[in-house]
């Protein structure tokens, strides 16, 4: 097979680099998973063994997808292709003895995580309307995956809320170890650990790896780049792909610094531009091209296209968020009418909660749609109560799950036994299930101890059904006769599918193994209410994705670009990566649409129009007249009915403003051309110098 049909020269450059590190600068759409697989397959053809290659991406989906291109090139699968956690987990298998943990170790989610915090809270006594048990568990978080020691916590976290942090981080890890389990930061952080303090695991996983490719580099946080760099530090054979411009992950520590900074880290290194994009025209990606160079930290890339210049991008200017929703869906309809599928359309907005006045526009339509990044199937409470039975049947010593399910469904266990329980435990040493005693508690011991009989004897579907009878979870359901119990249970019935299909597929079948492939499943699933419909999305959730006709709705100073971005570090910088994310996505038809004024959480907001509509050049832009208003426009606003340029240049931050129908306010932070200002109705963001205002 000629692998090298088919690719560009610099795609052919990248196949075909063997030794050494090598920057490959991907930019959208423009062919990196090509390049990646193929890699993988020309690394083999060229002698290399396919065991010696690790190949790392962010997500199960990516990661099946290059398996399965890998496999059709060349019928070879023993290389590791999959995540940073998948991959972490396996040294973990592989030593958990080092790390002093148990065999049967279990793994928990987000949401257990905020359960044993806030357990920490309650026996503390410590309030979590002052303490935030979401925030205590993103510095948590933080704390592990920038792997501060004691002493850098000791001399760093100075304020109440980080030192009240740092003790609670303390004793949920004691939590953790003493229920021999792991949360997901420590998928990443331990294998590090164990590496860096035991030499020959570490030559054992660099002679085993001579080769490594990492994808969408530009999300590595620091564990995941101090992971790599370990891998990869004898033999330097490190191939990342990657994206400066598509770096949009901040809020989970990703550091574009990593990419931008991987020519020092390897001075040796090859590095090749990917710029040719095959999935989009030339005006879309000159709108992109046109507002990614106004960040400063960025790497040059400039995207084109041999699909021709296309359609120009539409600018669409609505009255109210409703106008926005209703004007969207008549386009959606009327694109459809003439030929483009729901399917092939998206609906793309910064945050969730836009989405619902979309959702009811799409039902008043009666277009069909679908959602994605709703609750999802694997945070339904049904489905994380049977997971925990199955953890507890698996791992005894799991405090964790056990506290979930000891009184689900209600057997008259409550919290004050559960307390009991706990401290009877702490105080000897031993786990909550070993401490059962009670009649009620040992009713729960032996069943949970006839549930793992049962594990020895069934298959895991067969067992699930066992756990749904004999615990009283499917009667509970049935007897409830409601819509929503019918729901729980349709869940639970569901649930069995994905146990039969890995069944199906394993040639092994292992109930530790099974839990493992659920708690690594960290793609958003969806919540489907029409396969074929259009996709309602963030557009954080739309980054890999392609359509040929996207809306980027709530194009406003506040919303998008997100207000939370003013006051932060590089935060405008991020929030313009991800317009780029946006404006990528779309293939032949892109719609810019925002609103004059708009009710968002309870409060209605008039925000200027987005500062990176702005950015776009006029000659990529088509603005469509929809409405008359004096702020609005014909064929481009009219800024100067809008705007009087040069005015109330010199306030300042603490200065006070009368706005024409806000009244008076205290200007609380100031952005070049934009305030933060503190009304008796909330702060609002606008512009400086718009004609409403005036200072006082």
């Amino acid at each position: 097979m000629d692998l090298l049909q088919g690719l560009n020269k610099q795609q052919i450059e990248a196949v075909q680099h063997m030794e050494g590190p090598c920057l490959v600068m991907a930019g959208a759409g423009s062919g990196k998973t090509k390049v990646l697989t193929t890699r993988i397959a020309n690394l083999i053809q060229q002698g290399v063994k396919s065991s010696n290659i690790l190949a790392i991406t962010f997500t199960n989906k990516a990661a099946g997808e290059m398996k399965e291109r890998v496999y059709n090139m060349i019928g070879d699968t023993y290389s590791f292709i999959g995540t940073f956690h998948s991959f972490g987990l396996k040294i973990i298998r592989e030593h958990y003895d080092f790390l002093g943990l148990n065999r049967n170790f279990t793994i928990i989610d987000a949401d257990d995580s905020l359960t044993v915090i806030k357990k920490i809270l309650k026996n503390n006594n410590i309030d979590p309307k002052k303490f935030s048990p979401y925030a205590i568990r993103n510095r948590i978080s933080f704390i592990k995956n920038e792997m501060l020691s004691q002493k850098e916590l000791d001399t760093l976290f100075n304020t109440e809320f980080d030192k009240m942090c740092v003790s609670i981080y303390n004793t949920y890890q004691r939590v953790l170890h003493e229920s021999s389990s792991l949360d997901f930061d420590d998928l990443l952080v331990l294998p590090v650990k164990l590496l860096e303090e035991h030499d020959d695991i570490l030559d054992y996983y660099q002679d085993k790896y001579q080769y490594i490719l990492v994808d969408e580099y530009q999300d590595t946080n620091p564990v995941q780049y101090r992971f790599t760099k370990l891998l990869a530090s004898q033999y330097r054979n490190l191939f990342v792909v990657g994206d400066m411009n598509q770096s949009i992950y901040a809020f989970r520590q990703a550091d574009y610094k990593n990419i931008m900074n991987f020519e020092k880290d390897y001075p040796e290194c090859v590095s090749i531009k990917l710029e040719e994009n095959y999935r989009s025209t030339n005006n879309i990606l000159n709108a992109a091209n046109s507002v990614i160079k106004n960040n400063k930290n960025r790497k040059d890339l400039k995207l084109w296209s041999s699909n021709g210049d296309g359609e120009k991008v539409n600018y669409i200017r609505c009255y109210d968020e409703r106008d926005e929703a209703h004007k969207v869906a008549e386009k959606i309809k009327e694109l459809n009418k003439e030929g483009t599928d729901l399917s092939e359309m998206a609906v793309l907005y910064r945050t969730n909660g836009q989405s619902r006045v979309f959702e009811e526009e799409m039902m008043t339509s009666s277009i069909p749609y679908k959602i994605i990044g709703s609750i999802y199937f694997y945070q339904r409470k049904e489905i994380k109560d049977l997971i925990a039975y199955l953890r507890l049947i698996y791992n005894q010593d799991d405090n964790i799950s056990l506290r979930r399910i000891i009184n689900v469904p209600k057997r008259g266990i409550g919290d004050t036994s559960i307390d009991k329980l706990e401290n009877e435990s702490n105080i000897s040493h031993i786990s909550m299930y070993k401490a059962l005693s009670s009649n009620k508690e040992l009713a729960f011991k032996d069943l949970i101890e006839d549930l793992i009989n049962d594990s020895k004897n069934m298959n895991i579907t067969d067992l699930i059904d066992s756990i749904l009878d004999k615990t009283g979870m499917r009667k509970e359901y049935e007897e409830e006769k409601s819509l929503e119990a019918d729901i729980r249970l349709e869940n639970l019935e569901e649930f069995k599918s994905i146990s039969a299909s890995y069944e199906e597929s394993s040639d092994t079948i292992d109930l530790g193994y099974f839990l493992e492939q659920i708690s690594l499943i960290s793609d958003m699933n969806q919540n489907h209410e029409d396969d074929n419909g259009v996709t309602l999305m963030t557009i954080h959730s739309a980054k890999g994705l392609e359509f040929n006709t996207v809306f980027l709705v709530g194009m406003e100073e506040g919303i998008f670009p997100h207000s939370n971005s003013f006051d932060e570090e590089d935060g405008i910088e991020e929030e313009r990566r991800l317009c780029y994310v946006g404006i990528t996505r779309a293939k032949a038809r892109l719609f810019l649409t925002n609103a004059k004024r708009r009710m968002l959480y309870g409060q209605e907001n008039s925000n200027p129009p987005s500062r990176f509509i702005e950015e776009i050049d006029d000659k990529y832009l088509e603005r469509i007249d929809t409405i008359k208003d004096d702020i609005l426009f014909t064929n481009k606003i009219d800024k100067s009915k809008m705007y009087i340029e040069g005015s109330n240049e010199d306030i300042n931050k603490g200065d006070t403003i009368e706005h024409d129908t806000l009244g008076l306010g205290v200007v609380i932070f100031v952005d070049g051309g934009l305030i933060n200002v503190a009304f008796k109705t909330g702060v609002k963001t606008l512009m400086k110098n718009h004609k409403s205002i005036k200072k006082i």
